[in-house]
């Protein structure tokens, strides 16, 4: 397989990666387009790699802790959302806890990326875990036709301090829902009990609320393509709750105007 094969088949990847770092796809893209020119460069580089998929990010974690990529980047006239939250939680426990929640990453794989022991990830990983889940608490609206993954899906987000006000199995109970209690978040499968779409159901949601949007399919690659317009937070069936989890944080972590329940009903 040639070196431009190789990394086509991780450009989306990749891309989600930068961007669930970085807060935005233009910010995300903007590290991913300085991997391709290094690579371009040093046409080499990953020739004698026996995991190319690790060699890739093990390249792209060097230009994220590159301070002249990070001051381009922040030059630039896009903004990174979730800049204050940022300012909470390293660069490094960031990176830690994604590598192994939503790029799915051994430990073993994630402590060879971030050049550390394993015992160290782990302790990272944990850490942005809980400080994460601490700050983001919403409410969640589950769109989903299977009842078992409806139910999975209810119990890890209470788990994890969120309230679901409701589970729609259809476009018109998302909408319902949606209207009769705004949510903070929304989890929706892309296929539903009546052959109505998920997409279709947010598309309608977020032209009166913005509010993050985590996607839930068999069938990621027909969404994660690099191509505009995808979702930006995209979990494949079967999933690992950790994985969840990991997004959930994620999407409202970079939430601008994501806040605390209590905050909310008192604003």
């Amino acid at each position: 397989m040639s070196i431009s094969q190789i990394v086509a088949q991780h450009l989306p990847f990749l891309r989600r990666y930068a961007r669930a770092l970085s807060g935005s796809q233009s910010a995300g893209d903007a590290y991913v387009t300085a991997l391709l020119e290094t690579l371009i460069a040093e046409p080499g580089s990953l020739d004698q790699a026996s995991n190319p998929r690790i060699a890739l990010y093990q390249l792209l974690t060097r230009l994220w802790n590159s301070v002249s990529i990070n001051a381009e980047v922040e030059k630039g006239p896009l903004p990174i959302q979730g800049e204050q939250r940022l300012g909470h939680i390293t660069p490094v426990v960031r990176q830690a806890f994604l590598l192994v929640s939503l790029e799915g990453f051994s430990e073993e794989e994630a402590a060879a990326i971030l050049d550390m022991d394993v015992p160290t990830l782990r302790h990272l990983v944990e850490d942005a875990g809980r400080e994460l889940a601490a700050e983001i608490a919403t409410d969640v609206l589950i769109i989903e036709d299977e009842p078992f993954i409806a139910l999975d899906l209810e119990g890890l987000v209470e788990g994890l301090g969120h309230r679901v006000t409701g589970i729609a199995r259809t476009h018109s109970e998302a909408v319902s829902l949606a209207r009769r209690k705004a949510p903070g978040l929304i989890l929706a499968d892309i296929q539903l009990a009546d052959g109505s779409s998920g997409l279709d159901a947010v598309n309608e949601l977020i032209e009166s609320v913005e509010v993050p949007v985590i996607f839930i399919t068999a069938y990621p690659e027909r969404f994660l393509t690099g191509v505009r317009p995808e979702p930006a937070f995209l979990i494949a069936k079967p999933f690992q709750p950790s994985t969840v989890a990991a997004v959930i944080s994620q999407a409202l972590f970079f939430e601008r105007r994501a806040r605390p329940r209590e905050q909310r009903a008192t604003a």
